[in-house]
């Protein structure tokens, strides 16, 4: 695929998040349980790969699998608690808020990483500019908040 075409996907899988949080929320509430409706989502997230798998014969590299360091399996469990808070957060403070905070904590980390060269395939130094970039994403939070 072209660079447009993971533009294009990158955009609407994260103009998919706040429908999969008020989806997720509701089904925290029918539930009783935001920690079950995370559980319940991951279900159905798990039987839709698994589904996409059988369809498109994915292969793996068990071997690699083994191979891997045991940090990274925490991606998993930071997932987990990214989609139980949000099921918490998002009613009570609404979809602009969550996730202009949402954005906002992506932002840094995701410069920090790329400064320090931290799980990603390039380094790219933090500068002016970019700092100026997140400066501008938390005072959009701020006036979200605010306003």
């Amino acid at each position: 695929m072209n660079k447009l075409m993971w533009i294009a996907l990158a955009f609407l899988s994260g103009a998919f998040l706040p429908i999969q949080a008020g989806l997720n929320a509701k089904l925290g509430k029918a539930a009783e349980s935001p920690v079950y409706a995370s559980m319940l989502s991951f279900a159905v997230g798990t039987l839709g790969l698994i589904t996409y798998i059988l369809i498109t014969k994915q292969s793996i590299s068990w071997a690699g699998v083994r191979e891997a360091p045991a940090h990274i399996w925490l991606g998993g469990l930071l997932g987990a608690f990214y989609v139980t808070v949000i099921i918490l957060a998002f009613p009570k403070l609404g979809p602009g808020l969550t996730f202009g905070l949402v954005v906002a904590g992506q932002m840094i980390i995701s410069i920090i990483l790329e400064h320090f060269n931290i799980l990603v395939a390039q380094q790219n130094s933090i500068s002016l500019m970019k700092l100026l970039g997140v400066l501008l994403v938390v005072a959009g939070v701020i006036i979200i908040r605010k306003f």
